[in-house]
């Protein structure tokens, strides 16, 4: 990998050098370092390149010595990475990574002249969270390498979680270097208790092999792995063994590009060409002997003897099955490209600078003879070009590459082999997030579902219930409750009921607001049908009784019984019945304000009447003693319709006076019930129905006590005990009222006072005007004036 990476480079360079509109006079060199692997190695690389003594190089007969060093391409770890670039930086040396994705790099203050053309990790750490959102995934596993990259993937990953609340971590466990079976059975006993179904991994696939075989080992399924770019395209981790496990993982890898010529540049290479043997064996011949499994002259000891063959370089690299002539899938490659080109761009724009109008110091130029790397970096920063695939190369204000991705899925097919292929990509968005389009139709599952894997702590909260945070640490991790009455919630995962306007309630799901129920004495319901009923049939024995009372008028017990006042009576018990109505139905302002005057005049007009009759039969029997006759002067048929009118008019005035200042009017009562509006009649003014009904029972304790005072005159058919019956029923069915009027609730009000109402009228229907009917119309012998006069019968 780290050869052709090389030679990708050497190509790259020979191709500008071949390129006469591009550094026309100038021809571009390299040397080449391994490091090894090691931190040191590659620190030491740096520092010699910077102070000058690097090695002296020929190219040519006209071009040796020490040349202009212009900058670095490399490294591709980002732990090496940052020891390199935080000492070129101390010296403004441009160095452009093709590999290191450490976000920690795009710290300018420390890292101010590092360049890379592969996109940061802060990028492909939104990316991810942005697959996890488009999954639904909000309860996942965290594995990461203990090195830069995997703290500081790690580290950005759980801040950009927190930003976006977009999940959360269940576990995060750093991975051993090294076969530390110990730690790796306990990261793999943590996965498996997790209900974290998804599993990111920030590593190199060399920190994966080990715990990929403690995996196999306890044979932990069900899992969906999410590589990151480090790992996406590790072939070691896709074996046979690995598979049954790995297959369906998702990965981010950087964008495939194409590099014409590559491919004929590689078939050229041959140790006799590329032979240096400074330091021994070259690197081209190691690679050789890598491939044919054969060793130049003279091979080590015994291994002619051990039947190993001799390299002759002449052997043809074509037909040997390798990786190496593979252009199909060039990623880091195609960085080293874009890497290469920028540094050559950046030169190319310093050289076309015109004397005086420079960026420098007096409107001065670089010159290449004089060049210092500082001078270089302001160019490199403004370098934009487009390569021959298409892609725009530029640079940000942090160092950071126009971040474009591909998505890799791992499909393991029937016959077992593996294929990574492409499923979708992802752009910087215009919001400088990332924008992920992905062909879920070609996605690999590794389930029996064929379908993506739930990974969530707690299922999503339903419409109609609320979020409530459990215990557990993590905030993905809650139970449900329903709203309350009166309350709703209609999103998923609301964290709060909101509550229904005044006129509504909450429906039975709790999702969404219905209108609230209304209630009120109705006549369609079965106790407003039967209070009309006898409110009906009240009236209706009102009109019979006042027809047999003018049918009999001139009969001696309706004479007897002031026949005048009799009809008044009547006819205000037949309003008394019928004002009983208006307390039946939806409220309305002219019911409201009808109902209690109704009910307050027929009343007071009813209380009146049996009050001047009582008067006047206490005035009669005064009269039928010796000296009383001038007491029924004041009881003639004019005093008694004044007195009538009088009394009624008080009454009158009373309701006239109540509905003038605190007029009744309809109101919904909402306090009875919380799921139900209650359509009552507000009185408006208390003092004003109190004062009503206080005038009414005055009126009628009057009556009482008159017709008590009178209940024991001398006769057989006495008036004044049937008027203190029935004024005893009036005003023990009013006392009863007023207590179970003001505990009764919302309609039931209303039916209490209709029932009152019924319940006196009645009563002073049947105790008045009974025993009357039973004689006119059962005993009519009994209706004559002897018998009043308690004579006996004619």
């Amino acid at each position: 990998m780290g050869f052709r990476l090389a030679q990708t480079m050497a190509y790259t360079i020979d191709e500008i050098n071949r390129n006469s509109n591009m550094l026309p006079n100038v021809t571009l060199g390299y040397s080449v370092y391994d490091n090894c692997l090691q931190t040191g190695i590659g620190v030491g690389a740096a520092l010699s390149l910077v102070s000058g003594k690097q090695e002296q190089v020929t190219l040519g007969k006209n071009c040796s010595g020490t040349h202009p060093f212009l900058g670095i391409v490399g490294e591709s770890s980002s732990t090496r990475t940052v020891a390199i670039a935080m000492v070129l930086g101390l010296y403004r040396v441009p160095m452009v990574s093709y590999y290191a994705t450490c976000s920690f790099l795009s710290d300018r203050q420390k890292f101010p002249s590092f360049f890379r053309t592969i996109p940061s990790d802060a990028f492909q750490v939104r990316t991810m969270i942005q697959i996890l959102k488009h999954f639904g995934w909000t309860w996942v596993g965290l594995l990461l390498s203990d090195d830069e990259y995997g703290i500081h993937a790690t580290r950005s990953f759980h801040s950009e979680l927190r930003l976006n609340s977009g999940g959360c971590v269940a576990y995060t466990e750093i991975l051993p270097w090294g076969d530390d079976t110990t730690e790796l059975r306990r990261i793999v006993d943590v996965m498996k208790k997790s209900t974290a179904r998804v599993v990111i991994v920030f590593a190199y696939e060399t920190h994966l092999i080990d715990l990929m075989k403690e995996v196999v080992r306890q044979n932990v399924t069900g899992l969906h792995w999410m590589a990151s770019e480090a790992w996406t395209s590790g072939t070691s981790l896709q074996t046979p063994d690995f598979m049954p496990y790995l297959a369906g993982t998702l990965g981010i890898t950087v964008r495939r590009g194409e590099i014409p010529g590559l491919r004929d540049f590689l078939i050229q290479i041959r140790p006799d060409i590329h032979h240096n043997n400074t330091h021994g064996q070259s690197v081209v011949n190691q690679f050789w002997e890598h491939t044919f499994q054969c060793r130049f002259a003279p091979p080590p000891a015994g291994w002619v003897e051990a039947g190993g063959e001799l390299c002759t370089g002449q052997e043809v690299i074509e037909i040997v099955e390798t990786g190496f002539l593979d252009v199909s899938n060039l990623r880091a490659e195609y960085n080293v490209y874009k890497a290469v080109y920028a540094l050559a761009y950046a030169l190319d724009d310093m050289l076309k600078c015109q004397p005086g109008r420079g960026p420098f110091s007096n409107n001065t130029c670089a010159h290449l003879q004089r060049l210092e790397p500082w001078q270089l970096l302001y160019y490199l920063e403004k370098v934009n070009f487009t390569t021959s695939s298409g892609d725009r190369v530029s640079f940000d204000e942090k160092g950071n590459i126009l971040p474009v991705y591909d998505i890799m899925n791992w499909v393991w097919l029937p016959d077992e082999r593996i294929k990574v292929q492409k499923v979708g990509e992802v752009q910087r968005s215009a919001f400088n997030g990332a924008e992920v389009t992905l062909d879920e139709d070609k996605i690999f599952w590794n389930f029996h579902s064929e379908q993506p894997p739930r990974s969530v702590c707690s299922e999503s909260c339903p419409p109609g219930t609320r979020v409530v945070k459990t215990r557990r640490r993590s905030e993905c991790c809650f139970d449900c409750v329903p709203c309350s009455d009166g309350e709703i919630s209609n999103t998923t995962n609301s964290m709060e009921c909101i509550s229904c306007p005044e006129d509504f309630w909450s429906s039975p799901q709790r999702d969404h607001c219905v209108p609230k129920k209304t209630e009120f004495l109705s006549y369609h319901e079965p106790l407003g049908i039967c209070l009309t009923t006898i409110s009906l049939l009240g009236t209706f024995i009102c009109v019979i009784v006042l027809g047999i009372f003018i049918h009999h008028r001139n009969t001696p017990i309706v004479r007897a019984n002031n026949s005048e006042l009799s009809f008044q009576l009547l006819l205000s018990l037949k309003f008394c019945f019928l004002c009983s109505l208006l307390f039946i139905g939806r409220p309305r302002p002219w019911t409201c304000q009808l109902r209690h005057a109704a009910f307050g005049i027929s009343f007071v007009l009813c209380v009146s009447c049996i009050l001047v009759k009582t008067m006047v039969v206490l005035a009669v029997f005064r009269a039928s003693k010796p000296g009383g006759e001038s007491s029924l002067k004041w009881f003639g048929a004019v005093q008694q319709r004044g007195t009538v009118l009088v009394l009624t008019s008080v009454q009158a005035a009373i309701c006239t006076v109540w509905l003038a200042s605190a007029s009744p009017m309809p109101h919904k009562n909402t306090q009875y019930h919380s799921d139900k509006i209650v359509y009552e009649c507000a009185v408006g003014s208390t003092v004003g129905f109190t004062v009503l009904l206080g005038y009414i029972g005055l009126l009628a304790v009057l009556s009482f006590l008159l017709a008590f005072l009178a209940r024991n005159l001398p006769d057989s058919f006495n008036e004044a005990k049937l008027i203190t019956f029935s004024m005893l029923i009036f005003c023990a069915v009013w006392v009863a009222f007023i207590p179970a009027y003001i505990s009764s609730p919302g309609k039931y009000a209303d039916a209490v006072e209709v029932f009152a109402i019924l319940a006196s009228s009645s009563g002073l229907l049947v105790a008045l005007f009974g025993p009357k009917c039973y004689i006119i119309i059962l005993r009519p012998e009994r209706n004559t004036k002897k018998a009043i006069m308690g004579r006996g019968t004619d």
